[in-house]
Parts: C-alpha cells; structure tokens; sequence
C-alpha cells in the first residue's frame, strides 16, 4: 500500500472553516463513491488553523492521472470540486488553479 500527504489552505475566516468540517462530516455519496473507485481505501483530513493535511493509502489500481481522468469526466465531482473553491484557497508554492499539493517526505522512523 503506497501513502501520498498533500497540504491545503483554507479561507482563514472562522465561520467558512466550520461550514467546510461541517459538510466534510458527511460528504456526498458521490463524492465518497468516486474517491473509492479511485482506488484510494483510506483518507484522512487533519486542520491546523486554516490549514488542511491529507493522508492518503491507495492500492495497486490507484494512479493520479487516472483520478483526475475519472474527475474531470464526472460532472458531480466537477460540482462538488467548484462547491469547495468557497472554502478553499491554493497554498504557497501552489500551481495556479491546484488545489492539494504533494507533499515531499523528508523523514521516516
């Protein structure tokens, strides 16, 4: 099983980041289904202030082309992708319009 982190900002504004844990509480089942059929089988998000820090565990069949493939195709996750651009804003370093941003890991125990 390969791991990915990736780092995110919000929009520092108190009641858009509690709006953003709110929906992420229960996300659509769209949204839940798509990140499945990826290939990801496990995902966690972590915030510090306004910024996010994903986990990622994928399987064999998990490729990051092929994820934004399948978004790109997918008016759902379209919808829900400009949904979260409220809330969201790119990170230092960031291309324009990327959102999560790879993280480089510098150590492992």
């Amino acid at each position: 099983m390969e791991r990915f982190c990736l780092a995110l900002d919000l929009v520092d504004d108190p009641a858009l980041i509690a709006e953003y844990e709110a929906i992420h509480k229960n996300i659509w089942p769209e949204i839940k289904k798509s990140i499945q059929d990826s290939g990801i089988t496990v995902m966690d998000i972590y915030r510090f202030s306004n910024r996010l820090f994903m986990i990622m565990e994928v399987d064999e069949t998990f490729s990051a082309e092929r994820k934004a493939a399948m978004d790109a195709s997918d008016p759902i996750v379209q919808k829900w992708e400009q949904y979260m651009w409220k809330f969201q804003q790119a990170i230092s370093g960031a291309q324009p319009g990327e959102k999560w941003v790879m993280m480089k890991q510098i150590f492992s125990l």
